[in-house]
């Protein structure tokens, strides 16, 4: 039986976990619990003095219509991302995996999306959607089309979903490629063997198989949609027009750095963390279930 590795050091492993430990407590749980602190008090319009008021601020921001219409339109851009990013990701890893010349380029290629930041992306998305200055944008002015995401809502959400599902399309591929990879190719040559067609492979034994990398990455795609979508909406759209590509991460940052109002913000801040913390609770509730590991 092969010894496992041991530190005779006992202060050792703590000295390793502490950066971790640390960076954890100060960007996670002291944000968290400012949050908290800031989301029961009122401050004067000059910051300079604050009011205790219980859940006034809860009640005034779930009382709000902006608010309720602003979380409405976060549910569809969150579902709207994530299954666009998956579906992309997943029917991209499958040809990737196959065995075809320059595979590996084609990989690599695919990778490259992920290392740009949101502000980034957004920006590269503008200049090919722009009414005035981008290729497709003028191309479809110049069809006729009466594109213009500026002024129209529904155009807004879609641009700001292409562009943040985009973003998010490398980092599912990675692990959707890996998933496809580690399925025993013997199985799959048995299906065939007994008449199963591609189609019915993919559906009937390597999704299956690929559950636990969908769920991973369905849990990964919805908090991405939630919190770090910001960069991209903020770059591309700022929030319009008329606030319709404003969800609750970007309305949040705009009542809280704009209107400085920083109890309301706070509030805003507990409210998606619940949220978020709701959601990921029942999709592990209900989900997993289905979810075949082995």
């Amino acid at each position: 039986m092969r010894r496992r590795v041991i530190f005779d050091d006992k202060l050792l492993p703590y000295l390793l976990l502490a950066p971790q430990v640390a960076i954890t407590l100060v960007f996670f749980f002291w944000p968290a619990a400012q949050a908290i602190y800031y989301s029961f008090y009122l401050q004067d319009a000059f910051g300079l003095r604050q009011t205790f008021v219980w859940f006034d601020n809860y009640r005034y921001v779930l009382g709000d219509p902006l608010y309720l219409a602003s979380a409405g339109r976060t549910l569809v851009f969150s579902a709207s991302v994530t299954i666009l990013a998956m579906a992309s990701a997943l029917a991209l890893a499958v040809m990737a995996d196959r065995q075809i010349r320059g595979a590996a380029a084609y990989r690599t290629l695919l990778m490259w999306p992920y290392a740009v930041a949101p502000a980034v992306a957004a920006v590269l998305w503008l200049f090919v959607f722009h009414p005035a200055i981008g290729i497709l944008g003028r191309g479809l002015r110049d069809l006729g089309v009466a594109w213009d995401y500026k002024l129209n809502g529904v155009q807004a959400m879609g641009l700001v979903v292409l562009a943040a599902a985009w973003k998010q399309v490398s980092y599912n591929f990675l692990f959707f490629l890996a998933g496809l990879q580690a399925i025993q190719k013997p199985v799959i040559e048995a299906a065939a063997i007994d008449g199963a067609g591609p189609a019915r492979r993919f559906w009937s034994i390597v999704f299956p198989l690929l559950s636990p990398t969908t769920f991973f990455l369905l849990v990964v795609n919805l908090v991405y949609a939630f919190f770090g979508t910001f960069g991209v909406i903020h770059a591309l759209t700022a929030g319009g027009p008329g606030k319709s590509t404003e969800t609750l991460i970007y309305k949040l940052w705009v009542d809280g750095v704009i209107n400085l109002d920083l109890g309301g913000s706070s509030a805003q801040s507990v409210i998606l963390l619940v949220v978020v913390m709701a959601l990921t609770a029942v999709q592990f509730r209900f989900i997993e279930r289905r979810v075949h590991y082995g």
